[in-house]
This record gives C-alpha cells, sequence and structure tokens, in this order.
C-alpha cells in the first residue's frame, strides 16, 4: 500500500456541511460535537471510528469536542465501564473539552417532560410493556391508540409527580409522547419518555426511581449543552425526526443541534454486538473485556495494536452514507505498517529444539565459549542502535525449522544441508538425537569456524537464515498465539446466529518458549518483533507473556492481488 493510499480523505459530506454551516453563519462560526457512549460495557473498535470521527471533526474546525456519557440505564450501567471509556480515549489519543453525563441534567429532563405534558403533548400509560409494544403496530400496519391517550392535563401531571415520588412499583406506568400513532415512522408512534426503575444509579443513587429513556434524553442533552452537529451512525436515522420533534416543542436558548449520520465500522470475523460480546465474558469464553481475541480497545490495546494505527485505518476508511464491512485483513495492515518502523527486532524460539554445535571451542578450564554479536535493533530505524547476543555451543531452534525427512523445497535444517544462523556462523547437521518414540530431540551441526557472521569465506549460497537463542542464556516465556476468534468472514451469516461460528479454540498458549536475555528489558504493553515469526505484545499485567500483534505477512495485499488491485 502506498504512502498516498494511506492518505486521509481532504473532505467528506460532514465536514462539508459544516463548512456550509460555518458560511451562512448557522451556530454563528461555532462547532461543537460530542462522543456519547452507554456505560453498559467496554467500548470496541466501532466506537474508535465514532471517537475518530467526533473528535477528529471538532479539531478541523477548531471546535470542542465533549465526552458524555448516556447514563439513563442504571440496570446495565457502572463505574468500571465509565471508568474504561474514559482510559480508551485517552489512550487513542483524545481529550474531552468537558466529561459529563446525561444523569446532569435529570432535573432539566423532567421539567421539561411536565412541559410536554402541560402543552397536552405527553401522557401517564398504565398499560404493560407488551401491550404498548403490540399496539405500536408495525411497517403496513396501523398502530392502535391507548385508551390513556386523553387523560386531562391535569391528571396526567399528578400521575407523572406520583411516579417520580414512588407511589407506584416497576413497570406499572410509563411516560409516552403524544405523537402520532398512524405514522410511518415507528419512532413517532407515541415513544415512551419515562420507566419506572427502582435500581441504584451509580452517580444519583436513590434519588430517582423513574429514568428518561435514551431517545428523550439524548437530543435533549445536546441541547443543553450546546452541541452543533450531532454525529451519529445510520442506524439512529430514523430517530432523527422523533429527536427534532421533541427539540421542536422546548424553549430552547441556542439553535438546536443538526444530525448527522455516518455508516458504522463493521469488520470480517468481527461482532460488534455489546450483548455478544457481554455474552463472551460472562461465559467465560473469553478472558474478560480485555481479552485479547475481542475487538474492544481495551483488548486490541493488550494485544498490541498501535494507537496512532487506528486512527489511521480510521481516517482512510473515512465518512459514508452506505454501511459496508472492511476486511479486517486491512486494519491489520495498518497495524503492521505501523510495527514495522517502530518496533524492536528481537530473536525468540516458540517451539524449541536443542541444536548442539559439536566443533564449538572450549576455553582453558573446558567449557563452552561464549561469543557475542551486534544484531541491529531495528532495519527501519537506524537511532535504535544494536545490541550484544550472546552465541555459545548449545542453542535453541524453532521445531519446523528441522526436517530429518524434508520435503520439496525445504531449505532449512536437514542431515547433510548447510544453514546460515542468523548474524553467526553458517553451520551443518550432522547427526540427530531421538527419544525412545522415535522423536527427534537434539540436531547435531558442525559449524564452518571462517563463517563468523554468517557469510561463508568462499562465497557459497546458503538458501536459508535461521533464528536461534543461546540456551545457556535463554529466558523462559509463554506466548498466546491467536486465529480468528469467529471463524466466519460474517459471523452468523449462515445460521442466523454469530455464536455458531465463534471458534473457542482460538488461542493456543505456548508455554516453553525460549528468548533472548534482551526480552527481560520488555516494558509491559511494549510490541517487539520476534524474528521471521511476527509481532508480539509484553502483556501488561503478567511478565514474560506476549501475545502475539499480527504475522509478518501482509495478507491484505495479497487480498488485494487476488481482486486483481495494485
Amino acid at each position: 500500500m502506498t504512502e498516498a493510499a494511506l492518505s486521509a480523505p481532504t473532505s467528506d459530506f460532514v465536514r462539508d456541511e459544516i463548512r456550509v454551516d460555518n458560511v451562512s453563519g448557522t451556530y454563528g462560526g461555532r462547532v461543537q460535537t460530542r462522543f456519547p457512549p452507554e456505560p453498559n460495557g467496554h467500548l470496541h473498535i466501532g466506537h474508535a471510528k465514532a471517537i475518530c470521527v467526533d473528535f477528529g471533526v471538532a479539531a478541523d474546525f477548531e471546535g470542542e469536542c465533549n465526552l458524555r456519557l448516556d447514563d439513563t440505564n442504571p440496570d446495565t450501567e457502572n463505574v468500571e465501564y465509565v471508568d474504561s471509556i474514559k482510559a480508551d480515549i485517552a489512550w487513542l489519543g483524545y481529550e474531552p473539552t468537558s466529561t459529563l453525563f446525561a444523569s446532569d441534567y435529570f432535573e432539566q429532563l423532567y421539567d421539561w417532560a411536565e412541559l410536554l405534558i402541560g402543552k397536552g403533548l405527553a401522557y401517564v400509560d398504565e398499560q404493560d410493556g407488551d401491550t404498548i409494544s403490540a399496539q405500536r403496530g408495525g411497517y403496513g400496519k396501523p398502530g392502535i391508540e391507548s385508551p390513556f391517550r386523553d387523560r386531562p392535563v391535569e391528571e396526567n401531571l399528578t400521575e407523572f409527580r406520583k411516579m417520580r415520588a414512588g407511589e407506584y412499583p416497576d413497570a406499572s406506568r410509563v411516560l409516552r409522547a403524544k405523537i402520532d400513532m398512524q405514522h410511518e415512522n415507528m419512532q413517532l408512534r407515541d415513544p415512551i419518555m419515562y420507566r419506572i426503575r427502582r435500581s441504584n444509579h451509580h452517580r444519583t443513587g436513590d434519588t430517582w426511581c423513574i429514568y428518561p429513556t435514551y431517545d428523550w434524553a439524548h437530543g435533549q442533552s445536546d441541547a443543553i449543552e450546546g452541541v452543533t452537529h450531532s454525529l451519529c451512525t445510520l442506524e439512529f436515522g430514523s430517530n432523527r425526526p422523533l429527536y427534532d420533534w421533541y427539540l421542536a416543542q422546548l424553549p430552547l436558548e441556542r439553535t438546536a443541534p443538526k444530525q448527522r449520520e455516518f455508516a458504522r465500522l463493521e469488520l470480517t470475523h468481527t461482532i460488534t454486538s455489546k450483548r455478544r460480546l457481554m455474552q463472551l465474558v460472562a461465559e467465560g469464553v473469553v478472558d474478560g473485556w480485555d481479552d485479547p481475541r475481542m475487538p474492544t480497545i481495551s483488548g486490541l490495546r493488550r494485544r498490541g495494536y498501535p494507537a496512532a494505527a487506528i486512527r489511521e485505518f480510521c481516517s482512510y476508511i473515512g465518512l459514508t452514507r452506505t454501511n459496508s464491512r472492511h476486511d479486517i485483513e486491512l486494519l491489520e495492515s495498518f497495524v503492521r505498517r505501523h510495527l514495522n518502523l517502530t518496533s524492536q527486532r528481537r530473536m525468540a524460539v516458540l517451539r524449541p529444539l536443542k541444536v548442539v554445535i559439536t566443533n564449538w571451542p572450549t576455553d582453558e578450564a573446558g567449557a563452552p565459549v561464549v561469543e557475542h554479536f551486534e544484531v541491529v535493533n531495528n532495519p527501519e530505524n537506524a537511532e535504535d542502535g544494536t545490541r550484544s547476543v550472546p552465541f555459545t555451543g548449545e542453542l535453541w531452534i524453532e521445531q519446523d525449522d528441522f526436517a530429518e525427512v524434508p520435503p520439496p523445497k525445504f531449505f532449512r535444517l536437514s542431515p547433510g544441508r548447510e544453514v546460515r544462523l542468523r548474524g553467526a556462523y553458517l553451520v551443518t547437521c550432522t547427526d540427530v538425537v531421538k527419544d525412545e518414540d522415535g522423536n527427534v530431540v537434539e540436531v547435531h551441526v558442525e559449524m564452518d569456524p571462517e563463517s563468523r557472521g554468517g557469510t561463508a569465506p568462499d562465497g557459497r549460497k546458503v538458501k536459508s537464515t535461521m533464528h536461534w537463542v543461546s540456551a545457556a542464556h535463554a529466558l523462559d516465556a509463554q506466548v498466546a498465539l491467536y486465529d480468528r476468534l469467529f471463524s466466519a468472514q460474517v459471523p452468523g451469516e449462515r445460521t442466523g446466529d454469530a455464536m455458531d461460528d465463534l471458534d473457542r479454540d482460538s488461542r493456543e498458549l505456548l508455554t516453553s518458549a525460549k528468548v533472548e536475555p534482551a526480552l527481560a528489558d520488555t516494558q509491559p504493553g511494549e510490541v517487539v518483533q520476534f524474528e521471521r515469526l511476527g509481532y508480539f505484545a509484553h502483556d501488561p499485567r503478567t511478565p514474560m507473556l506476549f501475545h502475539r500483534t499480527v504475522g509478518l505477512r501482509d495478507e491484505w495485499a495479497n487480498i488485494q492481488k487476488r481482486q486483481g488491485k495494485s
């Protein structure tokens, strides 16, 4: 992928409309956005796009962007999720102008609800939820008006105040807007504004026993804060007329916010339903919200995805009005490109096989000589310098790098074949040691003493270069390898249930890896390249546990080639 292809679009329909508003003076040249998640779970990759849009648009116009937690459902929300949302936004590189909560406005929302009742535009309904849902009808099916729809204003006010005072049991009454039960837009068929719900709220405690619905609180919160452009994903397009209707009934001090919708981010092999993600956590399919297989921002962070790569990816796909699904390999290509420039190189052996150099020299005391080789830390950045790597007569190599009976086009170590040990020596396999079951447990080789540095003095060609770790200096490590958590490109497309495509064996934990000594200095969360193997992140909590972030192969480039694209 070229640098030009990775550049961000200079314009999109949202920014173009803001420019028009600024020219016309709709908001006095002011631009204010907000990121409004509900604190009922950890944020995921789809939210990352929304964050980049909300904060990025505001920054482009020197405006403001607030974080507003839409905490209107105390049954599903808690402080853990609030804290995780704040941490995710900060990690992505954004700082809200202010951190606000919909619960800050509960009193104002209540007063406005009474205002709508007083105007004859809201009423208390005593029917149960199933009945109300059934009476709403459907597309092409008429709605049925509630028998409580024409209650007198004073009676509705009395009933609503009793709801607030806790005089009725949970779910026994609701407050509904009085709009149009025959409207073709189902959102306008007398939507619910308040429910009775005796639940402790993470900020207001037991002060309230009625809570506003998201649809009632959302647009009004925007208006209270002075939001100019309310940006959200396409599924909220049908809600826009409802938000506009609510705002039109209220005595706003400023011009009402303008909602605009853009396509949400969907990836192959990925689900972003909070309900499904919570199910994975609750059932122990994953280790938690930050399991490296999860598409949550905390999971991607733990796996080693750089925040900059996620931002660049979101900028690259841009804003459109049409939903689409992007290949996860495209996101991985941004991750790989970034890590290639920034990550230090290290040698690690994941499935170790012992190699003994039979002609390795010893010192006067008979101990094997230890040599050190200077190895480049990052060929993409000379400022990263070099490191000293110990080398002696016993080494670890990958089991896959040896074959007693090599298949066709196998150029790595096998009996009689010469290979290059990265930066060290040329060696030739002379013998093997097997266990009682016939498995090769040790390989004997002879080195060419004149090939120090890995170059033959006579210029002969060697086809294979292999990484290694000195057995005497190796550190033990655990390495987690990952496949796709969902095997299907579109989880659930075949059966209608995404969980049918869940791969419960998507993680392989290797507990006997051997790594070079320099990895002891790897910081928690740091990503390094294990040479020939991929990029691996040091777990932030468990020492010497590394998660494979992405492999070295650019799978996105292969997809582009298959599709005939350059």
